[in-house]
């Protein structure tokens, strides 16, 4: 394979995409390149941008949120520190999150990511918000009661039956103002395990994203900065998916840190229907975790 490129080839390629030319050669690099040492350091950028190995702080407290969930029964804490267990073990961060005054702000990483969606996942199943009650959804007929979805009855470290909890205990309150903003904004928010939005958050993945959206709006959160910060959830809970986007972003001469949450958040990209389209756009998918299934 030649490894140069004609100036009448490189002008063509600039006309045509209008990128910074270290985006091109990196284009070329993941393009051509493949076994490159170039096309190595290049993906490890990539991955930085989507996945920031020192993690993401989130804009919100989670204060006494876990021991009221133990409280009520929505966390059955004997069974949360059995499961981490068996994943080698149950560290003072994840512990002191199940207590009071976890006043810190919350840093997602790569390490605590799945153990984030899992305390997310009993707060959105446990609160109680009008969205759980919409019989379009959820609680539609057609379905044979909310009970028969992966976010419900998927949910095993509850004392008790799951749906015990579920749309049981007022745990974070909402303005009507505050309720508008997580409706609209859930009904824009998918996750690629299925096609549904979080505003039918028929799996853990939902159920803990409307979690986060009710805490994020309940503190101040901005309809902006939710998609943000959804975005870069939803990444580290799928992170195979978002390289896959990030690297069609790059082909397409945009930087991830230029695209827009609001619209790679919608279903063209993030539902499971999107997702499958961008990545067979992809010339080589990068390979990472393929984030968790839809259990606890």
């Amino acid at each position: 394979m030649e490894t140069h490129t004609s100036e009448r080839t490189v002008e063509a390629f600039v006309r045509t995409y209008a990128t910074p030319l270290s985006i091109i050669g990196a284009g070329i690099i993941i393009a051509l390149s493949l076994s490159s040492p170039l096309r190595e350091v290049s993906a490890h950028s990539l991955q930085e941008s989507v996945l920031p190995s020192d993690g993401i702080a989130l804009p919100i407290t989670w204060g006494d949120l876990g021991a009221r969930l133990v409280e009520v029964g929505a966390i059955d804490p004997v069974k949360m520190k059995a499961l981490y267990r068996d994943r080698g073990g149950f560290p003072p961060e994840y512990q002191k999150m199940l207590q009071e005054n976890a006043d810190e702000k919350i840093v997602i990483t790569n390490w605590n990511a799945g153990y984030l969606l899992n305390v997310f996942w009993a707060l959105g199943l446990a609160n109680k918000n009008p969205i759980l009650e919409d019989t379009s959804e959820m609680m539609n007929p057609s379905y044979g009661g909310a009970g028969n979805f992966a976010s419900t009855g998927g949910w095993t470290l509850a004392n008790g039956n799951a749906m015990k909890h579920y749309n049981m205990h007022v745990l974070v309150t909402l303005t009507r103002e505050q309720q508008a903003l997580v409706d609209r904004v859930s009904r824009n928010i998918y996750r690629p395990c299925c096609g549904n939005s979080v505003h039918f958050p028929d799996c853990n993945h939902g159920m803990a994203m409307l979690g986060l959206l009710e805490l994020m709006a309940s503190q101040g959160v901005s309809e902006q900065d939710m998609y943000e910060i959804a975005l870069a959830v939803n990444s580290y809970w799928f992170p195979e998916t978002y390289l896959t986007i990030a690297t069609y972003m790059q082909q397409k001469g945009i930087v991830w840190g230029n695209v827009s949450p609001k619209e790679v958040l919608a279903t063209n990209y993030s539902s499971s229907s999107g997702y499958a389209n961008i990545s067979s756009q992809v010339i080589r998918p990068p390979q990472a975790g393929a984030g968790g299934g839809c259990s606890a």
